[in-house]
């Protein structure tokens, strides 16, 4: 077994179809790891970085996803924001993909959701999404129990399955990772980087985390997240800016620095290149959205 590998996340269903979960922030829940169930997971509250694979975006309320089966993930809330802790921030159904094989056997009908699971195993963001009506689905699942609550999550998965506007996520071979440690190496390299973003985060100092060579650790990080490192080390920089740029008031110089970057120049070619456009438009931007 590799020693880069998520976390893994034992998922107790026994008796139950379907795992119905909401938790806060901060919380132990919000981890980078991996478990074989498909996830629904709808943001209530807090704005911030989204990891699912090789991909690096943005959450805010109201942002709806479905994580495919063994495709590790994490929500940071941004630590910019108004908020210091959220009872309610994450609403999740997970549900398994034999339990889909099962009902697709009785009812063949059901065989018409293979397309969209199967674009799942890298992760869907439904964009535009209705958040009032994605909140009011998950609290009907959440209060009903037995066969009733199987009818509202069917409802809902159809649901979701209709809408017009999914953005698919990361694109790593999800199939070739390894899953089943309970202890993750890779886990604590990926949290390191997404906590310490500004600090000296060099490829030597990470495959030292793990007690890997660097071409060993290089080869087995870009294969088990679709990135390589440095790419990755970047991309989180550059998402932290952006939280950033959308929440504080401070120069663009100062953020430069303040999530790792030496050189403003490299910081703007660099935000350009991931963004397609420059940090100050990118803030005059997004502000323009949050305020309309």
């Amino acid at each position: 077994m590799s020693a880069l590998t998520p976390q893994f996340e034992f998922v107790d269903r026994a008796g139950e179809s379907i795992r119905y979960l909401e938790h806060g922030w901060p919380t132990d829940l919000c981890r980078w790891h991996s478990h074989p169930e498909y996830e629904l997971h709808l943001i209530l509250e807090t704005q911030g970085k989204v990891f699912v694979g090789d991909y690096i975006g943005e959450f805010v309320p109201g942002t709806l996803f479905l994580i495919g089966p063994n495709l590790p993930h994490n929500w940071i809330t941004d630590e910019f924001g108004a908020y210091e802790s959220v009872v309610t921030r994450d609403m999740l159904i997970q549900f398994s993909h034999d339990s889909i094989i099962s009902l697709q056997r009785a009812f063949p009908e059901f065989c018409e959701i293979d397309e969209f699971l199967q674009n799942s195993t890298g992760g869907l963001e439904f964009l535009k999404f209705d958040p009032f009506l994605a909140t009011e689905h998950f609290i009907g699942i959440r209060e009903s129990r037995g066969a009733d609550r199987i009818l509202k999550f069917l409802n809902f998965l159809l649901l979701v399955k209709s809408h017009q506007d999914q953005k698919r996520l990361s694109v790593a071979n999800i199939s070739s990772f390894n899953f089943r440690g309970k202890k993750s190496n890779l886990a604590f390299v990926i949290d390191h980087i997404t906590q310490n973003f500004s600090d000296d985060i060099n490829l030597d100092s990470a495959a030292e985390m793990c007690n890997m060579s660097t071409t060993a650790f290089a080869r087995n990080f870009q294969k088990m997240t679709g990135s390589r490192f440095t790419e990755f080390v970047i991309r989180v920089r550059i998402g932290q800016a952006c939280l950033m740029l959308q929440s504080t008031e401070q120069n663009i110089a100062l953020i430069c620095h303040e999530v790792g970057f030496r050189n403003l120049a490299n910081f703007n070619r660099q935000f350009l290149r991931i963004k397609n456009t420059t940090p100050s438009a990118y803030r005059e931007i997004t502000r323009f959205k949050l305020s309309t």
